[in-house]
């Protein structure tokens, strides 16, 4: 356990798939999803165009890409969700994200665009989660590589998700005395 703490890849440690999903931990998972917008704001204050061309590790990302990936993440799931509301157990498609992350979007954008589409898919998807049902919540969609999921579980994916790169630049922040 110690060398996962010391990955800079995992921060926060590597995400674990819960059995179940309590409706208590479901309303603290909302809440982590919520506040990513903020927290992810809040870690960036004050940081340069440099430091944004950071990677947060050797053969990582740079911070820009983080930036711009969170969206591009949150954007796959909240569609995950809602097709997984209006159809049975609907095939998803999974995204080459790291591909994704050298498009020239990712490049050229300013961040601010990110974390405005962040702040608007957010402010959608808690307003979402916040109705479903029990039944609802065990909804799936199927995922290639995963099989079925279901949308609590699903939900603990993307509120680690959230956590997890935000703490990526935390970390690089910290390391780097920023």
């Amino acid at each position: 356990m110690a060398a996962e703490k010391t990955d800079l890849r995992y921060p926060i440690g590597k995400f674990v798939w819960p059995e179940s999903v309590s409706e208590e931990a479901r309303l603290g998972m909302i809440q982590d999803i919520s506040a990513t917008p903020a927290r992810l704001r809040a870690a960036l204050v004050g940081l340069s165009e440099s430091q944004l061309d950071t990677p947060y590790r050797p053969e990582g990302w740079t911070v820009r890409q983080v930036v711009h990936h969170l969206p591009d993440s949150h954007l796959n799931c909240y569609t995950r969700f809602k097709l997984a509301l209006t159809e049975d157990n609907p095939a998803i498609k999974p995204y080459d994200e790291d591909r994704w992350a050298r498009l020239a979007d990712t490049r050229e954008t300013p961040i601010e665009t990110s974390l405005v589409l962040l702040d608007a898919l957010h402010a959608r998807w808690v307003i979402l989660l916040k109705s479903l049902t029990a039944a609802q919540w065990k909804r799936t969609f199927h995922h290639p590589e995963h099989g079925s999921v279901a949308l609590d579980r699903n939900l603990a994916l993307y509120a680690w998700h959230g956590r997890h790169h935000v703490a990526h630049v935390v970390s690089l922040r910290e390391r780097s005395g920023w």
